[in-house]
């Protein structure tokens, strides 16, 4: 399950995109989405949160998001997940100045910081397991959580099926281009109720993980907010599903299909 909360945090939070949504804002702080993961379909595999809050850095305004993930009843008892994630972002712009991700995946461990400098066009990452600093050479990245909030205020609604966009997202030292598919709209059955939703497909890099490249789905809601509501990946060894659980906060109407 290594990434597994990774993986939350970035891909099932992310939408296809076209023509940015300048006039009505997806998410706004105060925000607050809770999903309960499961392993192949019945088994509790633990939780997964995303927090927006409103703050200052370094004399800025930014918004702040905070991801933490972790695993619960038996899952955890062979594979120990708690991962936190925190961007700091510009407000409008959605442009990464501060990334941290502290991790623990079975044992396998980082803690790091990225600043970014966008006048000398740079990224400073601390290691603090390792204790070693480096410099590297960005253009224009996201990084993984700000990469969520970046797409979620574009408009999707011209979208046709098999479209796909590629993201520069920053991930430990480099940039990887992050490619996703729209599949087409699907009205969902949730805790909630009803749900119009888009369905997209993440093409994430095969291996120890997933069993494929094209082995990850999500489900982003139609509304103005584009949430996910449902996400389901096949692994190497059985299936992982998320599917939201809570939330509060959101900037505009969660919309529910009425019969």
């Amino acid at each position: 399950m290594k990434k597994i909360i990774t993986l939350i945090a970035v891909f099932i939070f992310t939408v296809n995109v076209k023509a940015q949504e300048k006039s009505t804002p997806a998410f706004q702080g105060g925000e607050w989405l809770r999903y309960r993961m499961s392993y192949s379909g019945f088994l509790k595999a633990g939780t997964a949160e995303l927090k927006l809050t409103e703050e200052e850095l370094n004399g800025k305004k930014v918004l702040h998001a905070r991801g933490t993930g972790w695993t619960s009843g038996m899952v955890s008892w062979f594979f120990k997940v708690d991962d936190v994630y925190e961007s700091y972002f510009d407000v409008n712009e959605v442009k990464p100045y501060l990334f941290k991700r502290k991790i623990n995946e079975g044992g396998y461990k980082k803690h790091r910081h990225t600043t970014f400098n966008y006048e000398n066009q740079t990224a400073y990452i601390q290691d603090f397991l390792k204790q070693k600093d480096t410099t590297v050479s960005i253009k224009s990245p996201q990084d993984m959580i700000s990469t969520f909030y970046f797409l979620r205020n574009y408009n999707t609604k011209q979208l046709k099926k098999g479209e796909e966009i590629t993201v520069d997202m920053f991930f430990d030292n480099k940039s990887y281009p992050f490619k996703l598919r729209f599949l087409g709209n699907e009205t969902l059955k949730t805790k909630f109720g009803k749900v119009k939703t888009q369905k997209f497909r993440p093409l994430v890099q095969a291996g120890r993980v997933f069993k494929e490249q094209e082995s990850v789905t999500v489900w982003i809601t139609a509304d103005a907010n584009k949430i996910p509501v449902k996400m389901k990946a096949s692994l190497a060894v059985g299936s992982l599903r998320a599917e939201l659980e809570a939330y509060k906060g959101l900037a505009n109407p969660f919309q529910i299909v009425f019969d």
